[in-house]
Formats: structure tokens, sequence, C-alpha cells
């Protein structure tokens, strides 16, 4: 077992559990959190997942041991690391709780959820190019995205690490925690998510998505048809409903 998978009414908290190798991300670990995750996504009462590591290692980067006897007509024809789109194609809100090593594919795991809680204690790089490779699970997209191109550069180029702190200045990640409160503080912040309407949650989360891969204006036209979407559902006449009344809302997810 390389993951341990728990639920707490609409969150699902997925922890990586392959300490003897600094939980190295290889094919298996993918193969199980996406068939753990798949059927989650889909459950209307799952709102947010939370994915996490230990307090001294979210995750070392890819399995070296996995990959090193590979040729180049192995990777291609068996279009190694493709399993990942699939978990960075779940439509629920991730959160990524990051304590210690985040690095290589460790850092892109972290960039392919929606947001990032760092510990005190959290350290992202980028260090492939010592392996004679370079990132290959977006790091270079997603990274040049979140922090800029002179940044991305400098980090995919150097491999240099960023702490906790530098990491928030540069935009990589959400919020700083205390790392005894990581947890605690992102399953806090997942509990806020889900308890939003879910259909509402995914298409808010989807159009922010599209600002970073399409142009303004058809990003707009996105989030536009999404807003008026919403219209259809018995959750916003609840949530304006309540609004208006001063009250809770109740939200059924219809």
């Amino acid at each position: 077992m390389r993951i341990t998978v728990e639920k707490d009414d609409r969150v699902v908290t997925v922890r990586l559990c392959r300490p003897e190798v600094r939980n190295a991300l290889d094919t298996a670990l993918l193969t199980e959190l996406v068939e753990a995750l798949q059927p989650l996504d889909r459950d209307p009462g799952v709102g947010c997942f939370v994915i996490t590591g230990s307090e001294q290692v979210f995750a070392a980067g890819a399995d070296i041991r996995e990959m090193a006897g590979k040729s180049f007509l192995d990777v291609a024809l068996e279009d190694h690391f493709a399993g990942w789109d699939a978990f960075a194609a779940l439509r629920t809100p991730k959160i990524a709780a990051v304590a210690g090593y985040a690095l290589g594919g460790g850092c892109e795991l972290a960039m392919m959820c929606d947001l990032i809680f760092a510990a005190e204690n959290a350290r992202f790089g980028q260090p492939e190019l010592r392996l004679g490779v370079m990132p290959g699970i977006g790091g270079t997209q997603r990274l040049t995205r979140l922090v800029g191109a002179a940044r991305a550069m400098d980090l995919v180029l150097t491999g240099r690490q960023l702490d906790a702190a530098e990491a928030e200045r540069y935009g990589l990640v959400s919020r700083v925690v205390p790392t005894q409160r990581l947890l605690a503080e992102a399953q806090a912040a997942a509990a806020v998510v889900a308890g939003h309407p879910k259909l509402a949650t995914l298409l808010a989360r989807e159009a922010v998505r599209q600002a970073e891969e399409v142009g303004v204006r058809a990003g707009v036209l996105f989030e536009r048809r999404a807003f008026h979407a919403l219209f259809a559902t018995e959750d916003q006449r609840e949530g304006m409903a309540a609004f208006l009344d001063k009250r809770p809302a109740r939200f059924a997810g219809r």
C-alpha cells in the first residue's frame, strides 16, 4: 500500500506512504492514487481532496530506480508520466499540504493541486538537470505560470530550492503555516471549500484554470457561461434566498 485514504464528512485526505524511499512517485503509487480518487471525484458527497506526506517529506521526486534502466524508446512508447494527467484532471478541488521536501515530481504533484499549503519546514525545487533529465510531469509549464519565466528559469536551470517563505513570495504557495498545524489548517480550509455547492465550486475552479490556458476574452466568456449555468441549480436559488433571509444556506448539491 503506497497511500492511505481517509474521509471525514466531505473532505478526503490522501497520505503518501513510501517512507523507505522518501515518498518517491512510481507507477504503482500513481495507479493507487488515481483508482482511489476517480470514484470519489464523481461522488456528490465529496467536496475537496487534501494530498499530503509526512512531516519530513511530501515527495522527494519521481522514483529514479523505476526509470534508470529505461531507454528513449521505452519512455516514449509507454508515454511515461502520461498517467499523471488523470490526477491533474480530477475536477474536485485539491489542496496539497506540503511539509519537508517537495522536489522534482513532488513539486510537480503539489503544482497539480489547486492550492498549496506549505509548512514552515517545506522545501520546493526542480533539480532534474542534476540527473541528466528535465522536469517531465508539467514542471516547466505549471512553474512558469505560477512564478513567471525568469524565476522558473532560475529554479529549473540551477536546481536550487525554495524555502516556504520564498515560495510564498514567489506565488508558488497559497499559505505558510506552522509545521505542527499544517494538516489541521489544510483540512479546515478543505472543509470550507467542501461546504460550498459542488457544481458552483467545480465551475469556479475550472474558470480560474481557464485563465492560465486561454486569452482573457475566451476566459471571461467561459466564466460568464459557467456563471449563467449555475442559475439552473437549486443551490443558487437557496444560496441567494438564504442571503436575503439572513440565514445559513442549506445546500443540497443540486
